[in-house]
């Protein structure tokens, strides 16, 4: 044990082959970090400010605003900071809450676009019944599920990373701490992490998946079963936002785990793909798609 020094801190050292293009990455990570605030903020003020966007479907859009407006902020600002010149260095505490925001945060995302599902799934295939079914129980309950359960997930993995032995390098080869590059540094045998982190960041969101698939064809079963033009074409339509955030969510996993000879290359700018494009892009496509909260902007 006297071999194990203790780690106070860790160095991160930017995005991997990167070097000279500090000033490209800052200005790019800024503006795109910027308007991530800006959309989901706005997304959120629409919704609160509107008594008619006071509806299942919305309040799980705010729940979504939220995360999308905490996934960047886990990674983002002390990136600009290393990027402008500042410290690179992080402290362990600090290393601990950026692992652990990223995975409690990506997990919510991952539950909230099933929960999201089975609203759009209730509201086209049982729409008499919708708003009994999808009570403001049943919503919170599914809501304070998804941060809960994530919770849980985020703290299994921390701990596991975090309690493993550090000695020799603190320097963590990527932008942020996450499990992976921190796990690299340490000193014991990782195999229970590997495990568990495979069976969770694995199982949860093929799980998830599955579940959004079985909603989409019962959906598409009930827009095909419609009479009215008019009432597929607005079925269509409501499901198309959520379909194509469900696609930015879990196409970039689906890529990095079918594709293992191109992981190498695709892990990094994919994984920053999720972190910093999706989370803007999200209130775009739902206020695109959706006259609703247009209007809710417009009196904004």
């Amino acid at each position: 044990w006297d071999n194990h020094m203790t780690v106070t801190h860790f160095i991160l050292r930017g995005i991997p082959n990167t070097d000279g293009l500090q000033t490209i990455l800052f200005f790019t990570f800024l503006a795109f970090y910027l308007c991530t605030l800006l959309g989901n903020l706005l997304i959120l003020s629409a919704v609160l400010a509107d008594p008619r966007l006071h509806t299942p479907m919305y309040f799980f859009l705010c729940n979504l605003a939220v995360v999308d407006l905490g996934i960047p902020s886990v990674s983002i600002p002390k990136f600009l900071a290393a990027l402008s010149g500042q410290s690179r260095v992080i402290s362990l505490g600090g290393c601990i809450a950026q692992a652990f925001f990223f995975h409690f945060l990506g997990s919510t995302e991952c539950l909230l676009c099933t929960v999201m599902a089975y609203d759009r799934y209730v509201a086209i295939c049982h729409p008499l019944r919708y708003l009994l079914i999808m009570n403001w129980r049943v919503c919170t309950l599914l809501a304070a599920g998804t941060w809960i359960c994530s919770s849980f997930h985020a703290t299994i993995l921390a701990s596991l990373t975090f309690t493993l032995p550090y000695c020799g390098s603190n320097v963590v080869d990527y932008y942020f701490c996450d499990i992976f590059p921190v796990s690299k540094l340490a000193c014991g045998d990782t195999y229970v992490l590997e495990t568990v982190s495979f069976t969770n960041i694995g199982v949860v969101p093929m799980t998830c998946f599955f579940l959004i698939l079985v909603s989409y064809i019962r959906i598409i079963y009930c827009i095909l079963k419609m009479n009215s033009g008019e009432g597929r074409r607005k079925a269509a339509s409501t499901c198309a936002s959520h379909l194509a955030v469900v696609t930015m969510y879990f196409g970039p996993c689906a890529l990095v785990y079918t594709q293992p000879q191109l992981s190498k290359v695709l892990v990094t700018p994919l994984d920053v793909f999720g972190n910093v494009v999706t989370p803007m892009l999200n209130p775009v496509i739902y206020t695109l798609r959706n006259k609703e909260v247009k209007e809710g902007l417009r009196k904004l």
